[in-house]
């Protein structure tokens, strides 16, 4: 028999495992640092260098895979350990990946860091398995995908912050003025430390008192996952939704340095990446708002109020990168279209109120909206459009997510990783607009992403479980 956990301890354990996603969404976003540090440092080709993004990425990929395999062989693993535990384990090999950047910069080995970087993302990716379901029933099943949004609002966070505040303290501030005077020898305390972070972060959950959830009924062997229809839908719009942002991302520095589109030097296209990750962030504290529990009146003011934050923390991240790199601010006038598309969102999030799924159908529809303008815009309607698509991403990672596990009940762990695995979008898609690139140029490589967007739209209007999201008030069991 299961029991319920008090409301207060769930929501103790609810602070306690956001803490972690602002850290794993702080821990990726430091990569895009260590790219241009050993390109310089080891003489390295661009390819070469990218192999950064392959290892950490590439083994999400892989654990998951495992984690699959395992699942489907000898039933799941985090459901026979508990998801409390599964967190742990994930801190200890995160913790262990972070001690390896100490030996690989004794010893000035690339492929040792490369290896570190895949135990690291191998720690980040156990832990995404246990946090996502995790978070999602921690309290009414209907709130998952408020909570979830949450929880992704502070990763987010993280992924705004640590340009520049990881640019400072890893690499010093001749990072932003393209320097690179500080050896490799200036990584290993930094990791270390984190490293240390991590272990003790992981002794602080197992002693601590935290709802310990498994799913009621026998863990079965087998791919029992894929037995939900509507699970199936969602295994794709994972795959779907992370290919398309994360070519936005890996493009838009290049898309801004295009002739036909804003012809900017690196240098300066580079300040707006805080704008395109920050969106995200914007979307998802706006989503956990409008999906909750709190009384009508007042969901409005706390959305305009986390929105003005927000944007004020991505503004003072640019701006401070800004002055960094040229001495200067940003005129506060000129991110007026950010705000105007800031301002635009309550408009969905107000007709997509109360309903995960209608709220991904509308936002991939504004996204695929955006994308259009785009391609076939010029100047600062094609840099702000785009950016814009961050902002409209926002909840689709959480919304898809507890749509895609709700009413799994023992096979949730299992979907779970089948749904990181699909993370590999985020690999595949942007190799396809790669090709499209070379091929037809920058501007039409966009289709691929365009294309994402509608199979989006389809999953949020049409797809069973998202469609009636509303009415679906099936329950996972509780905890004990």
């Amino acid at each position: 028999m299961t029991t319920t956990p008090a409301r207060s301890n769930n929501r103790f354990a609810f602070i306690a495992v956001t803490a972690l996603f602002f850290m794993w969404g702080f821990m990726t976003c430091l990569n895009d640092l260590l790219i241009p540090k050993f390109k310089a440092d080891f003489n390295l080709n661009q390819t070469q260098a990218n192999l950064v993004q392959f290892a950490f990425f590439g083994a999400y990929f892989v654990i998951s895979l495992i984690y699959f395999l395992i699942s489907a062989a000898k039933g799941d693993p985090i459901n026979k350990i508990g998801y409390k535990n599964g967190l742990v384990l994930g801190l200890v090999i995160a913790g262990v990946g972070c001690f390896l950047f100490y030996p690989a910069a004794e010893f000035h080995l690339y492929y040792l860091f490369l290896g570190a970087l895949c135990v690291l993302a191998a720690g980040i990716t156990v832990i995404q398995i246990a946090a996502n379901p995790y978070v999602t029933i921690l309290g009414p099943e209907e709130s998952g995908s408020s909570r979830l949004n949450l929880a992704q609002g502070f990763c987010s966070l993280g992924y705004v912050i640590a340009p520049f505040i990881g640019g400072i303290l890893i690499f010093g501030s001749d990072v932003f003025k393209g320097a690179n005077k500080v050896g490799l020898d200036s990584l290993k305390m930094p990791y270390v430390s984190l490293g240390v972070l991590f272990i003790v972060i992981a002794v602080i959950f197992k002693m601590i008192s935290l709802p310990n959830f498994t799913q009621e009924g026998k863990v079965e062997r087998g791919v029992t996952a894929f037995k939900h229809k509507h699970f199936v839908w969602g295994w794709l719009a994972i795959f779907f939704y992370v290919g398309s942002e994360v070519t936005i991302g890996s493009i838009l520095i290049n898309y801004l340095k295009d002739p036909g589109v804003m012809g900017l030097a690196e240098s300066q296209s580079s300040k707006y990446l805080s704008f395109c990750w920050g969106g995200l962030m914007i979307g998802r504290l706006m989503g956990a708002i409008s999906l909750g529990d709190a009384k009508p009146s007042r969901k409005l003011p706390y959305m305009i109020l986390a929105a003005a934050v927000s944007t004020a923390i991505i503004y003072a991240c640019a701006s401070g990168k800004e002055y960094l790199t040229t001495g200067q601010h940003i005129h506060p006038m000129d991110i007026m279209p950010f705000i105007g598309l800031v301002a635009m969102s309550f408009v969905f999030f107000y007709i997509g109120r109360s309903s995960a799924g209608r709220m991904v159908g509308l936002f991939a529809l504004v996204a695929a909206a955006l994308t259009i303008f785009s391609m076939s815009t010029h100047g600062e309607y094609a840099l702000w459009s785009i950016l814009g698509i961050g902002l409209f991403n926002s909840i689709m990672w959480s919304n898809i997510f507890s749509l895609s596990i709700r009413g799994l009940g023992k096979d949730t762990s299992q979907g779970s990783s089948l749904l990181v695995m699909m993370i590999v979008g985020g690999a595949l898609m942007p190799l396809a607009q790669g090709w499209l690139t070379d091929t037809y140029g920058i501007r039409a490589s966009l289709g691929i992403v365009l294309f994402g967007y509608v199979y989006l739209i389809f999953f949020g209007f049409f797809a069973p479980k998202a469609k009636g999201s509303e009415g679906d008030a099936v329950r996972v069991g509780g905890g004990h």
